[in-house]
């Protein structure tokens, strides 16, 4: 099915957009989400009109989040656990975990679906890309490291202990209402997210 994106939609496109996508993917999620709705086509006339506000509040979100994203770029976070003899986990660190974290230690208020990686279960270095918006996503390091053990340096350890930052909503960039009539699909559920890659297929 064709939809018109009403939202910025991470990996599938941005507001404005039209996008073939599979059939259970929009109807089960981006249009009762308010994402997306069908691209018939007195919805497509409105496109640029979606387009050219969603370009104006992100430029604003951008400009508002612009800070943070510097801020967390690069940073290296640490956990100490419990590990078997081969470095596997005696659990996990979640993405909640990682948000808990940002947040003590720079007041960043995350959601943990801004977190792009899977539970970690193994000691080592891990990479992660934070979503503030669309267009801006750090990277992070998350180190996990047995407990009992001290791996970071001088630097690292300025990394982890920088002077926190003013906290800062973070959530998708809006969209004003297009003046269009409402697709008609019936009401669902929101359901979790799944991975674009895999449902956003033409």
């Amino acid at each position: 099915m064709k939809v018109l994106l009403l939202k910025d939609v991470y990996k599938l496109g941005r507001a404005g957009d039209i996008k073939k996508v599979a059939d259970g993917y929009g109807r089960n999620y981006l249009i009762p989400n308010g994402m997306a709705m069908i691209a018939t086509p007195g919805a497509v006339k409105q496109a640029d009109h979606i387009r050219k506000s969603a370009d104006q509040h992100r430029s604003l979100l951008n400009a508002e989040m612009s800070e943070i994203a510097e801020r967390l770029k690069d940073v290296t976070i640490g956990f100490a656990r419990k590990a078997g003899e081969t470095g596997k986990l005696y659990g996990s660190i979640t993405t909640q975990m990682i948000c808990d974290e940002l947040k003590e230690k720079f007041a960043v208020d995350i959601e943990k679906h801004q977190i792009e990686i899977t539970p970690i279960r193994t000691l080592g270095e891990h990479t992660s890309r934070v979503r503030l918006t669309i267009d801006l996503m750090p990277q992070i390091t998350i180190l996990v490291y047995r407990e009992g053990e001290n791996p970071f340096t001088a630097d690292d350890s300025a990394k982890v202990e920088a002077e926190p930052v003013a906290e800062a909503p973070v959530a998708e960039t809006p969209v004003a209402e297009a003046p269009v009539a409402e697709a008609p699909v019936a009401e669902a559920s929101a359901v979790e997210e799944p991975a674009a890659d895999e449902e956003a297929a033409a």
